[in-house]
């Protein structure tokens, strides 16, 4: 995939019709905004329109209306906020590319803004329905694609107007391509990637793939459980995905081919069940990897991993982050979590953390301005660590 696109800043916006996909699938309840973190990283594009004479036309999906017209789904409170960051009315439209955006769209006068309702009120639109691409592109001049959170997607607002309109990428997605990209295509070395969360499925391709990139793996969380027992280890009653312990065998194969270095845990903190409540006192003890006792289940990496993992990340001069190292919602089981976002926040390295619960860790101990960049997606993170050709960037015009 080439990762080199251009941006808003590469073409001339001035007196033109922008649509503009952006990630406005905020939280709501009842019909209040509860955070507004995506809105407000959306705004440095939207302001470079505005203040460059763009007539601007945002669109979004916002939850899972699944092709019905839900009036709590409607992108009207977003448009609310964008109204107050501004300092200028956003003009809303009645639909998504009906008769009412196209009055609205040819009326507008440079550096206005206004918003259509919620993409995924159209059934076309996560079919990539060409007739949907086609209203939405008769709208505008340009297409910029401010949406990383759903690049993986190959819908008619994320990908499929970019076959009627040129296409470039707003400052977030921008930022995501270049850095991500750079990291994948032509690292600092030592590289160092640290994978986490539960299952070995669910990261069975990433894994593949940074096996040909990577300098040393590191996997912690729910699936390191697997690797121990692929490695003839008793894991007690830990999460297992017994499938994959022959995939798990050759993946150890490879990297020992590769001469990447694989870290497992060494030792983990295990109890006699999965906490409930999640967020529950739990009774915890730290055992040696390879003598998890038998009902037993490990839930967290222990002291001695995370020094271990801690030392790779800080001496690398590039680390990727996905996925939390245990049952990171449970003070006592997030320490190793903590660890690696430490670990990360001292470190010199160029810092690219995943989308998801790596995100939301680094972000509720207060080390995101300590990290180089945190992802705005989960799953398409995820696929850009896998390496395939993700449909709301691969649209956008190279350099």
């Amino acid at each position: 995939m080439n990762y080199n696109k251009k941006s808003i800043e590469d073409i001339d916006v001035s007196g033109k019709r922008v649509l503009c996909r952006c990630d406005f699938n905020v939280p709501t309840k009842n019909g209040k905004i509860t955070s507004d973190k995506r809105i407000v990283a959306a705004m440095p594009t939207i302001e470079y329109l505005v203040n460059h004479g763009a007539k601007v036309i945002l669109c979004s999906h916002m939850g899972k209306p699944k092709g019905e017209w839900k009036p709590e789904l409607s992108l009207k409170v977003v448009a609310e906020r964008i109204s107050e960051l501004l300092g200028k009315e956003v003009i809303m439209a009645a639909d998504v590319a009906g008769a009412d955006s196209q009055a609205k769209a040819a009326a507008l006068k440079d550096g206005d803004v206004m918003m259509l309702e919620n993409t995924r009120f159209m059934k076309g639109e996560t079919k990539n329905d060409p007739e949907l691409s086609k209203a939405l592109a008769s709208l505008a001049d340009i297409f910029v694609n401010d949406a990383f959170g759903t690049a993986h997607r190959a819908h008619s607002s994320t990908a499929g107007v970019a076959d009627y309109l040129p296409a470039v990428s707003g400052f977030l997605v921008n930022k995501e391509v270049s850095i991500m990209g750079k990291a994948l295509a032509n690292p600092e070395r030592p590289f160092v990637a640290i994978l986490g969360g539960a299952k070995v499925s669910d990261k069975l391709n990433v894994i593949n793939n940074l096996l040909e990139k990577v300098d040393t793996l590191i996997i912690g969380g729910g699936m390191a459980y697997t690797f121990l027992a692929a490695k003839g280890y008793s894991i007690g009653s830990s999460l297992l995905d017994s499938e994959k312990i022959d995939y798990c065998k050759e993946m150890m194969a490879k990297a020992e081919a590769k001469g990447v270095k694989l870290l497992l845990p060494i030792d983990t903190v295990v109890a006699d069940s999965f906490p409930d409540p999640i967020d529950g006192d739990i009774a915890v003890e730290t055992v040696a990897a390879d003598a998890i006792p038998d009902g037993k289940m490990g839930l967290d990496i222990g002291e001695k991993t995370r020094a271990l993992f801690a030392d790779a990340a800080k001496s690398a001069k590039t680390v990727v982050w996905n996925g939390p190292m245990g049952v990171f919602e449970n003070p006592t089981l997030a320490k190793g979590t903590i660890a690696v976002a430490q670990a990360l926040a001292d470190s010199e390295a160029v810092t690219i953390v995943g989308g998801g619960d790596s995100a939301a860790a680094c972000e509720q101990l207060g080390f995101a301005d300590k990290i180089t960049h945190i992802s705005t997606g989960g799953g398409a993170s995820l696929e850009f660590l896998e390496g395939l050709e993700l449909p709301g960037i691969a649209c956008l015009q190279d350099k």
